[in-house]
């Protein structure tokens, strides 16, 4: 018999794909972009993955963008498991500003500094909007307020690329941390393990159900954006 008490069960998802650009390259609000048809691929595949397992969950959480709340009910309806979703905006999306206010030869910076900076990392903002400090001020506290919630003992938490980079590098460092190169597959899931102090433990990080080798990736889905913008200017 373990001489730890029980931990609790964190299962973090970040949403299915979306298309951020219009065929003609137009940006779509961030904040009404809705699960692509693959989106919807992955985000049954997490939920008949779940469902193999025979992983139940007695809380569901979203962001409360439409994507994050698409793909929790997919998730939960191929899982075969009925629950009401929670949204808390304190873990929404780091915001971008207007990418038509960023001059072309800062592009490269404003996608992708955020995610490459070392020490100076929470003074880079994203497209010219949020800073990653300013995402941890609001979400790292969110989540804690999460964790120390005692109704819960298995729960699906379905976020963002940004966010869960946040979440998960504070789960590691011990500490206020962000680690911009831990990438986030759409419709990953990470697994994670609360203890009764608080205490995280990380046991998984992007596992994808559609692709668990990531096969068919070699750019960051930031890089990827940043040259579909481009190609549509």
């Amino acid at each position: 018999m373990s001489a730890f008490a029980p931990r609790r069960r964190l299962y973090l998802m970040r949403h299915g794909s979306v298309d951020y650009f219009s065929s003609d390259g137009t940006p779509v609000p961030p904040d009404t972009v809705a699960l692509n048809a693959e989106g919807e691929r992955q985000a049954d595949a997490a939920g008949a993955l779940f469902r193999h397992c025979g992983v139940r969950f007695d809380r569901a959480l979203v962001s409360g963008l439409p994507r994050t709340v698409q793909t929790a009910e997919r998730v939960l309806a191929t899982a075969g498991q009925e629950l009401s979703l929670e949204h808390e905006p304190a873990l929404r999306e780091i915001r971008g500003g207007r990418l038509a206010d960023i001059p072309p030869d800062q592009l490269e910076q404003a996608f992708l500094g955020a995610f490459r900076a070392g020490a100076d990392v929470e003074s880079q903002r994203f497209l010219g909007g949020e800073s990653i400090g300013e995402l941890l001020d609001r979400a790292l506290p969110a989540f804690d307020a999460l964790c120390a919630r005692g109704d819960w003992q298995s729960m699906l938490l379905v976020l963002h690329g940004g966010v869960n980079r946040a979440l998960i590098s504070a789960a590691l460092a011990g500490q206020r941390a962000f680690f911009g190169r831990l990438e986030q597959q759409p419709a990953c899931i990470n697994v994670l393990d609360i203890a009764s102090n608080g205490e995280t433990v990380v046991r998984s990080i992007n596992l994808a159900p559609t692709q668990w080798l990531h096969e068919r990736e070699r750019y960051t889905t930031m890089e990827t954006l940043l040259a579909q913008y481009r190609g549509g200017r």
